[in-house]
């Protein structure tokens, strides 16, 4: 079974680069939210196995988005994506039930590396 993988982040290019990059290794990319709302709406009705999720949001930030979305369902692991790499941030992220923090710019093995070992914690 394939898994079922939600994108968030305000960046249309950056929603397509990881998209490409999640389903050219067999991900299904179930949904992309550009804001804060849309991924609590998304994450709760597409039920994703794993929600990548950037930090900086037009409407939110990504930490509060995650304590939402672990609200919602505590089971869904998320990885953070940013630009954003200051420590305390992603002390915080972590923390808050982020499985991974990848810091942007990103290798595409660097993100599927990091999916695949945070996918694999949940079996």
């Amino acid at each position: 079974m394939k898994n079922r993988i939600l994108i968030v982040d305000d960046s249309f290019y950056m929603r397509t680069m990881l998209k490409n990059m999640l389903t050219d290794a067999g991900y299904e990319v179930v949904g992309e939210a550009a804001n804060g709302q849309q991924a609590l709406e998304m994450a709760a009705s597409a039920k994703p196995d794993l929600i990548t999720l950037d930090v900086i949001l037009p409407d939110n930030t990504g930490l509060d988005v995650l304590k939402g979305i672990r609200q919602n369902d505590p089971d869904v692991k998320v990885v953070m994506c940013s630009a954003v790499g200051q420590e305390v941030i992603v002390n915080e992220a972590l923390e808050s039930g982020a499985s991974a923090y990848i810091v942007k710019p990103f290798s595409e093995e660097k993100v599927l590396e990091i999916v695949s070992g945070a996918l694999q914690t949940a079996e």
